[in-house]
């Protein structure tokens, strides 16, 4: 059994994630210790918890010492042998882009097609919102031979969440091909999705729009950027989305979601200015891309190479884990990674 210091790089729920994804896959037993020690909330929370116990249903596996603010817990996967659909509810406005991001690598190599509901929140601070998934990790993945689609069903925000996506993943049939991003082309798009639910009389969709094209307006970018109102939702809520595609096969994304006493302009502002620092950086991955890939380069049959906007502390996690787990070989210098995948293929039963 593998011990794994969840306070090590970011301490966070990253590593609760791509630990037990890595367990499941590669069939090693883990003990998690000092699980989000270092977060205001140290321990586990119920999307971490429900990451954990699905990527359990999806291997037939047991957990022991899994509760809210748990710090500690043991994993041993069994065989890989996934049904065709899933249903998966947080129960609270957890991030639900996190789920998928922590099952997304084991039902890569589900064998057959698979769907999945999730239920919790779709937007929310510190997560990468839904439309980032859809708009700049899915079609990463495709290029890599792992065809997968998202779809917003009903938009879910903090405090109640109660949010839908669904997943539709087809797997890789022997395994992963590399990811070759080494230079930004031109910019040749801009352009972003402005969601509010139950807001349309306040105009927070245009609002939030309106203010980020006239930040990139300023420095010479025409925005398009699609204005949605929602009646969904179970409740009020807004998020703003924005992406630049630079040449063939390269795509930067900014987002944030709506908060208490946060206008509409100031999101509008900030997004757009995250967006011109990812372009300013010269990366082929924005921030959270950078991460979020790793997993999968390391799992593919080649040599990955990119650059990103800087190793942080996420980057970091990942490429420690997918080190020990798979032997990959990583090497990062300065904003460029070169990833050495370890050409995984998995043992169904």
């Amino acid at each position: 059994m593998l011990t794994i210091d969840g306070s090590r790089y970011s301490g966070s729920g990253t590593i609760v994630r791509q630990a037990v994804a890595f367990s499941a896959l590669t069939g090693r037993p883990i003990h998690m210790v000092k699980a989000r020690v270092k977060r205001e909330k140290p321990g586990l929370r119920p999307q971490h918890i429900r990451v954990v116990q699905a990527i359990a249903d999806l291997v037939n596996g047991e957990v022991d010492g899994l509760s809210q603010g748990s710090q500690e817990f043991t994993f041993r996967p069994g065989p890989l042998k996934t049904g065709r659909h899933y249903h998966w509810d947080i129960g609270s406005a957890g991030s639900t882009t996190m789920l998928a991001l922590g099952v997304l690598p084991v039902l890569a190599f589900a064998g057959s097609p698979v769907s999945v509901e999730l239920r919790g929140g779709l937007f929310q601070d510190f997560a990468p919102s839904a439309f980032h998934l859809q708009q700049v990790l899915l079609p990463l993945l495709k290029s890599m031979g792992c065809p997968a689609e998202l779809l917003v069903e009903r938009p879910g925000y903090v405090p109640s969440g109660q949010g839908i996506l669904h997943l539709r993943m087809t797997p890789v049939m022997k395994s992963f091909g590399p990811l070759v991003r080494e230079e930004p082309g031109d910019v040749t798009r801009i352009w972003g999705i402005a969601l509010s639910s139950h807001l349309e009389e306040r105009r927070v969709s245009e609002r939030m729009a309106d203010a980020a094209q006239e930040v990139l307006g300023t420095i010479g970018y025409r925005t398009e950027i699609e204005v949605r109102h929602d009646t969904q939702s179970l409740q009020r809520g807004a998020a703003l989305a924005l992406f630049a595609d630079e040449g063939p096969g390269v795509r930067l994304g900014a987002d944030q979601a709506g908060a208490l006493r946060r206008r509409a302009e100031s999101i509008g502002k900030h997004v757009a200015k995250q967006l011109c620092q990812e372009m300013q950086s010269g990366a082929t991955l924005d921030r959270f891309a950078a991460d979020q890939i790793i997993p999968f380069a390391a799992l593919a049959d080649g040599e990955s190479r990119f650059i990103i906007p800087t190793a942080t502390g996420h980057v970091m996690t990942s490429a420690w884990l997918a080190e020990l787990f798979l032997g990959a070989q990583i090497k990062i210098e300065g904003q460029r990674m070169v990833i050495h995948g370890s050409g995984f293929r998995p043992k169904y039963e």
